[in-house]
């Protein structure tokens, strides 16, 4: 396994960074949101800009003198335009898999109380593990939004600048506090080894075959591992937002 330099922030660094900045992921999403097709859910993209702020906050070094805002603002906005470019290549069959998985986890975890294991979602989608994973290969079409960098796109800043929102006031604040509440949740409610999976891809930016090497699996089971807890963050997500809606 290559060696890769250290990341410049630790963990707890980077959660902090995170849940100070989720507000901005709202933001950024409602603006989106006016401006795409109907079938885009917000849901969807603050689920994949959160992704996109986990990343930043990865990155981030503080010592090239780029305010951590201005450096998030394009990741977070960069991802989520991948994510609506990756919907037009991705098929709707898939899609609606997505869609079939996210519903089958949040009904499931009403249901039990907890997150449900790998081989009840399959059940519970009337699969046995090894169809399942082949969903879980299916659904890799539909994460394009994950890795994306901000700055590849040629008119990042002049949108991002479009999509700025000054509304500061305390219903503001207020949705600030409770993403972030939500945000935080979600990421403890993920089973230990896809945690541990995420951080790995994400702050130590491991490939997925050199994190197999270290979790003791092959290239396309991680893979899976990977695909199945963007899922479970995404219908955590989505569920403290619907939860929220309807009080």
């Amino acid at each position: 396994m290559r060696l890769r330099p250290a990341p410049t922030t630790n963990l707890q660094e980077r959660d902090a960074l995170v849940l100070a900045h989720v507000d901005l992921v709202k933001t950024l999403a409602n603006r989106l949101g006016r401006r795409v097709p109907s079938h885009v859910e917000v849901s969807e993209l603050v689920s994949v800009g959160v992704l996109g702020l986990i990343d930043a906050a990865s990155r981030f070094q503080p010592s090239l003198g780029v305010p951590f805002d201005a450096f998030a603002r394009r990741r977070i906005h960069g991802a989520m335009l991948d994510a609506l470019r990756g919907l037009d290549r991705v098929p709707r069959s898939v899609r609606r898999l997505q869609r079939t998985v996210d519903a089958t986890l949040t009904r499931l975890r009403h249901l039990l109380g907890r997150e449900p294991e790998t081989e009840e979602i399959a059940s519970a989608l009337g699969m046995d593990t090894v169809e399942y994973d082949r969903v879980l290969d299916e659904l890799r079409a539909a994460d394009v939004a994950v890795v994306r960098q901000a700055g590849n796109n040629a008119n990042g800043e002049d949108l991002v600048e479009i999509l700025m929102d000054g509304d500061d006031g305390p219903h503001a604040a207020l949705e600030r506090r409770e993403l972030a509440a939500r945000l935080a949740g979600a990421l403890a409610e993920l089973p230990e080894r896809e945690r541990h999976i995420l951080a790995l891809y994400f702050q130590e930016e491991l490939t997925l075959a050199e994190i197999g090497h270290v979790i003791g699996v092959g290239e396309s089971r991680v893979s899976q591992l990977r695909t199945q807890a963007l899922a479970r963050l995404r219908s955590l997500l989505q569920d403290g937002l619907a939860a929220a809606h309807a009080h």
